[in-house]
This record gives C-alpha cells, sequence and structure tokens, in this order.
C-alpha cells in the first residue's frame, strides 16, 4: 500500500499502521491520526475538511483510522472519544484535538506541520 501524498490514508489492519507509522518516523514528517468511527456524525462532518487540509499540506501524513475496526491502537492510545486527532512527531504524540473542530485542526496541523528549515 503506498501512502499516497496529499491524501487521508485509512488504515485497516496493525501491520499496516506499523509500516506507515514507521515511515513517519523515518522521514521527520508530522503524521496526524484520525480516530474515528462510521456510526459517529462528528466524525462524518470533520471527514471532507480533513480531506481539504491534506490536499494542502502534502509534507503531512494523514491516517484515518476506525475505533472499531482497529481496537487495539485505540487503546493504546487512549481514545475515548471521537473523533480524536493525534500529532505524532518522531513516534511521540505532540498534541491531540477532541471533537470536530476544524479552526483547531487546522491550525495545529499548521503549527506541528511546519517544514523543518
Amino acid at each position: 500500500m503506498a501512502a499516497e501524498e496529499g491524501q487521508v490514508i485509512a488504515v485497516h489492519s496493525v501491520e499496516e499502521w506499523t509500516q506507515i507509522f514507521q515511515k513517519g518516523v523515518d522521514s521527520k514528517k508530522l503524521v496526524v491520526v484520525d480516530f474515528t468511527a462510521s456510526w459517529c456524525g462528528p466524525c462524518r462532518f470533520i471527514a471532507p475538511v480533513l480531506a481539504e487540509i491534506a490536499k494542502k499540506t502534502p509534507h503531512v501524513i494523514f491516517l484515518k483510522v476506525d475505533v472499531d475496526e482497529l481496537q487495539v491502537l485505540a487503546q493504546e492510545y487512549k481514545v475515548e472519544a471521537m473523533p480524536t486527532f493525534l500529532f505524532i512527531k518522531e513516534g511521540k504524540v505532540v498534541d491531540t484535538v477532541v471533537g470536530a473542530r476544524k479552526e483547531d485542526l487546522q491550525v495545529k496541523v499548521t503549527t506541528h506541520g511546519a517544514l523543518a528549515a
């Protein structure tokens, strides 16, 4: 599975997660993870917003994880509400946004996704 620039990549297995996550660590890119659920209204609301941000920031890796499909990841990252967005740099969570708050999402992507000079 290729990580496409400027897209939100849906992760369907722990193996897939590990592979893409490692790519983020190795490249020192910001990885934004959207913990979502098919039954979650706010998640459906924010999905096109995230896709739009992803298009504008191709140097950031955007992932989408369905908490029902990959409960092990949701538990590992202590996700308790959907949507939860984690901002991960070099393997460490540097920030979080809980809820469909598009302004916060945009600001944090801009802040943490700034290209290192």
